[in-house]
């Protein structure tokens, strides 16, 4: 049996509690909140020591898969396989396909560490700590989850009862309780004995699959038939969507943890969050004397215990106590902090809208496996956009029916094809595609590519393309 750990990271939510930030298709794990990293590169960076863990197995879904891999490959993080859901089904099936997939890799002796691609945590000491205790305990017999230690009666999360002391730093498992209000949460720690459900596991594969097996056969099979039939593409294993489909949509705590009678927990006194709402990104943030966390273009004056997050335009606060003011490339959010838990409830206001339903689905900014492109301006017959590749990637060769393209290089040497032509492209350049011309755009520079794309045409939109070739396997 190896000693290794093998890291599963689930990375498929597409949660919108921190909106205008993070869309359906630009969820929060593949964001920079404060820093210049992604939390899903964070989560890489805890199970990057080779010593203590086997490469990473990452469930996400098909929209995701090339923001998996590209932010893995530029944080320098080896993938062992991206598992690709074709349809959402909640935890249970999701985990009871990757520990199919574990045990096929290393065998059912393998232990697999489930994490969250979406959580903040400071991985000190004390965290390491825990983690050796909970693969200590899964090691001996137990499927093991994380409670983290309360430090306020918090109403977001979940809560873990712990029950009587297993020895090596684990306790069995009482019972799970749902998010209380604040009354009973404030009982519960003054009680003792209560810890927050972080959503994070330590599995013996084997046992995992036994007791899914006992309790959720419906899941395992579905599971288990969907990674027997995964279709390979590129890096990723495309589950089988008809058997994956049969699955119950259901948790894992409610498909096994609260029947199981080998569920043990884990107190671990860490710094955690799982950034569910922007008071939650201010507690983590540092705060300045007056209490305000800011990050990128922002000015405060007069203003105290506030968080203050702009992507783009130049925001000034002044004079506000207890806001989250958060401002992308088209929406700015404006909130007292005790309501930022209910976010999620303008999200499905402005999802209703026909007007302001785009703003919760997609950013001005999306993300190809290439690089990507930001919309600067959309008139009747013409947009621009900014266009952006990285270095040693090329677009797909194509062609468009309706549109013609003037490209102009403003960073970096792009290369070119147009019909039989390959020509070489550098800064203040610029080319003209006619419509209907196959052509091809490529990187072949060491740094990022950028350039201004001015498309004319009857019609601009992004299905109007024709692919002759690509190297991503898209049609």
């Amino acid at each position: 049996m190896s000693s290794k750990i093998v890291p599963v990271i689930m990375a498929g939510g597409k949660g919108t509690r921190l909106w205008p930030l993070s869309r359906a298709s630009a969820p929060k794990q593949f964001l920079e909140f404060l820093g210049e990293t992604t939390l899903f590169q964070k989560t890489l960076s805890r199970v990057a020591d080779a010593v203590l863990y086997a490469a990473p197995v990452v469930v996400t879904n098909s929209d995701f898969r090339f923001l998996v891999a590209e932010q893995a490959r530029a944080a320098g993080v080896a993938l062992a396989s991206i598992l690709l859901e074709p349809v959402a089904r909640n935890t249970a099936p999701a985990l009871a396909a990757a520990a199919t997939f574990v045990a096929r890799l290393h065998g059912d002796d393998a232990i697999m560490q489930v994490l969250a691609s979406d959580h903040e945590i400071d991985a000190d000491a004390t965290y390491f700590d825990c983690i050796a205790r909970a693969a200590a305990a899964a090691r001996s017999g137990r499927l093991v989850t994380f409670g983290i230690t309360p430090s306020e009666p918090a109403t977001g999360y979940g809560y873990i009862e712990t029950g009587e002391d297993l020895g090596n730093g684990a306790n069995a498992v009482r019972r799970f309780v749902e998010k209380p209000d604040h009354m009973r949460a404030t009982a519960m720690l003054a009680a003792g004995g209560y810890l927050w459900n972080s959503g994070m596991f330590m599995l013996p594969v084997g046992l995992f699959l036994r007791e899914l097996r006992q309790y959720a056969p419906a899941v395992l099979e579905a599971a288990a038939e969907a990674v027997a039939k995964a279709q390979h593409d590129l890096d990723f294993e495309r589950l089988d969507e008809a058997a994956f489909s049969r699955a119950p949509d259901i948790s894992v705590d409610y498909a096994i943890f609260e029947k199981t009678p080998i569920a043990a927990v884990v107190p671990s006194p860490i710094t955690w969050s799982d950034l569910g709402s922007w008071d939650s990104v201010w507690k983590t943030g540092w705060q300045d004397e007056a209490g305000n966390v800011v990050d990128g273009s922002t000015t405060v004056l007069d203003t105290r215990n506030s968080l203050v997050i702009s992507r783009d335009i130049h925001v000034a606060v002044q004079g506000l106590d207890n806001v989250a003011v958060i401002a992308s490339e088209d929406a700015v959010y404006v909130g007292r902090m005790e309501d930022s838990q209910n976010v999620g409830k303008l999200v499905k206001h402005l999802a209703s809208l026909p007007k302001t339903a785009k703003l919760t689905e997609t950013h001005p900014t999306s993300y190809r496996p290439w690089g990507g492109y930001t919309s600067v301006l959309n008139g009747e017959r013409f947009q621009v956009k900014r266009l952006f590749v990285t270095p040693g990637k090329r677009l797909s060769l194509q062609k468009h029916h309706h549109r013609s393209e003037h490209w102009i290089v403003v960073r970096g040497t792009a290369e070119v094809t147009i019909g039989d032509r390959t020509i070489p492209l550098r800064e203040n350049e610029s080319v003209y595609i006619p419509q209907g011309e196959v052509h091809r755009l490529a990187n072949p520079g060491k740094i990022l590519l950028e350039l201004i794309e001015v498309q004319t045409g009857s019609y601009l939109g992004e299905d109007d393309i024709i692919r002759i070739e690509d190297e991503f396997g898209r049609g």
